[in-house]
């Protein structure tokens, strides 16, 4: 029981417990899991990342620690070599092999645009001219955009931790991110009332191919849609290559709120052709 390893959440589309307890039954997780609301333990870790492991031993010290996605297998060594050292003898599988492609050996992540926060406190917001806090208001893009940057266009309230389009809002709703990546994955939560959300998803004004499109979004149509159903992490974007792209976020679904997006930069040099 003293090597059974921990997960800290502290993305805030997990602060609702019984958010976290439904994830939990969901993707079976056995190991215990605390909810850092406060971020007490992400402070007192000093931790700057998300994800990070950090791996204690039987005594209480911190013995391993990976900050980002990747090193799946080192980890793992890491876990059996302080289950080795605290039940000697003990019998323990293979390094399991990988799950996804872009964390096979030789795969290469490339440096990309940081993890994006939508709200105020913590985001990066490129609208110039009146900004509202916590109360509706119709924003007007500003038409360039920086990598880095949410913008904003139509009525949206921004809070302190998220975006959400504001119940009785007229019109379409966009956000409009520029990115340097591979992947795109978003943070969002459903409307409290009227059912799931529906986002249509556009890269570079155009509909995502299909063959970018991301495991969380479908075809309409001639659409790429996403339908926001439950709080959590939605994988939007899955490029064949990583390069710039720019990518608006549309809606007519009045309650939505988006939390972050997320980029990754990592490729198989092999599916690449290089």
């Amino acid at each position: 029981a003293e090597t059974t390893p921990s997960c800290f959440y502290s993305n805030p589309g997990t602060r609702p417990p019984d958010n976290v307890r439904r994830a939990i039954a969901e993707h079976g997780i056995a190991y215990p899991v605390v909810v850092d609301n406060d971020y007490d333990i992400w402070k007192a870790y000093a931790n700057r990342f998300w994800p990070s492991k950090y791996l204690v031993d039987k005594d209480g010290h911190l013995r391993y620690y990976h900050q980002g996605e990747g090193g799946y297998a080192e980890v793992e060594a890491a876990i059996q070599k302080l289950l080795r050292d605290a039940r000697p003898g003990v019998e323990l599988p293979d390094i399991m092999t990988p799950v996804r492609d872009e964390d096979r050996p030789g795969a290469v992540c490339y440096r990309v645009t940081p993890e994006l926060y939508l709200g105020y406190q913590r985001g990066s917001i490129g609208n110039t001219d009146d900004i509202a806090l916590d109360r509706p208001a119709r924003y007007r893009d500003v038409g360039k955009h920086a990598e880095g940057f949410s913008y904003l266009e139509g009525d949206w309230l921004l809070s302190g931790e998220f975006v959400s389009r504001p119940f009785g809002a007229q019109g379409t709703g966009q956000l409009h991110v520029r990115y340097l990546g591979k992947e795109v994955n978003l943070v969002a939560h459903p409307p409290i009332a009227g059912g799931p959300a529906k986002i249509e998803v556009l890269q570079d004004g155009c509909p995502l191919p299909v063959e970018d499109a991301g495991a969380d979004v479908r075809r309409e149509g001639e659409d790429s849609v996403l339908v926001v159903d439950t709080p959590r992490m939605y994988r939007l974007v899955n490029n064949r290559t990583l390069d710039h792209h720019e990518l608006t976020l549309r809606t007519v679904s009045d309650g939505v709120a988006f939390y972050a997006f997320t980029f990754v930069s990592c490729v198989v040099p092999d599916a690449e052709g290089s």
